[in-house]
């Protein structure tokens, strides 16, 4: 399977590294299209056989997946220039642009084609994405070629179209919003006394653990904060104040203030 990758960016660029470190994809299958050629010897750095290329565009024509990994506004542009080397009928077009709807990508490309609009996290990077798919004009075969490629990154998922903004607020925009709370974590231990990366470290390990824990057992969280908060225990003193302060509030509110639909 011949994977193109347009784009060589943060996200085009992650998901290079990502396949070509993977037992899933070889990297002489990748090409990377870097338009200015910024970003060849860092991804030549994780693989010498994957295939870089600065603002050579040949291998559209000849690409089994074509992932779009250029800004959203972007999209259209490429596609309409480059659409002449785009006549494989069964070559997979996949965008990670996730405010391109699949209409607008199926009416860019100029014929009905399997379209797949994809949304990973940053986590890609390092092989721990929470990536959710959707798809138009696609058979079973072609879903399942596009499931590999990704859950060779983390975690994949196929959803309907219409969850799209949903699951970017979850898990897209989700994972800024859960630095956001790292870092607050590390401001208090701090203010308590604590060093800065011990901080860091007490409060990375204690998310690892909460995971694994709800992952191993599949308990609702408001179970385990049960057997947390015991009965007049600090535990619930501070999820009290936490809440007085407007902390489920504040995320659900943050979660669909980023759900653009």
């Amino acid at each position: 399977m011949k994977i193109t990758i347009l784009g060589a960016g943060n996200m085009g660029g992650a998901i290079a590294c990502g396949l070509a470190v993977s037992e899933g994809v070889q990297p002489r299958d990748i090409t990377v299209i870097d338009h200015k050629g910024k970003n060849v010897s860092g991804l030549r750095s994780v693989s010498e056989d994957m295939n870089v290329v600065v603002a050579d565009y040949s291998s559209l024509a000849t690409a089994d997946v074509l992932v779009l990994a250029v800004k959203p506004w972007m999209v259209e542009e490429v596609l309409k220039t480059h659409r002449a080397l785009l006549k494989d009928p069964k070559q997979l077009i996949v965008s990670v642009a996730a405010v391109v709807t699949l209409a607008r990508l199926q009416e860019w490309i100029g014929s009905r084609r399997p379209v797949f609009r994809v949304v990973p996290n940053t986590a890609i990077a390092v092989r721990r994405s929470m990536t959710y798919i959707a798809s138009q004009n696609a058979d079973e075969e072609q879903k399942e070629q596009v499931f590999h490629i990704f859950s060779q990154l983390g975690k994949a998922e196929f959803v309907e179209e219409k969850l799209i903004p949903a699951v970017t607020s979850l898990a897209s925009c989700g994972i800024a919003f859960a630095f956001r709370y790292i870092r607050a974590a590390m401001e208090g231990g701090i203010e308590m006394g604590m060093y800065p990366d011990q901080a860091k470290d007490a409060v990375l390990q204690t998310l690892r653990g909460a995971v694994e824990l709800l992952e191993a057992n599949g308990n609702h969280p408001e179970v385990e904060i049960d057997k947390v908060a015991t009965a007049g225990g600090i535990t619930i003193k501070g999820l009290n104040e936490m809440e007085h302060a407007g902390f489920t509030s504040a995320v659900i509110k943050g979660l669909k203030a980023s759900n653009i639909k």
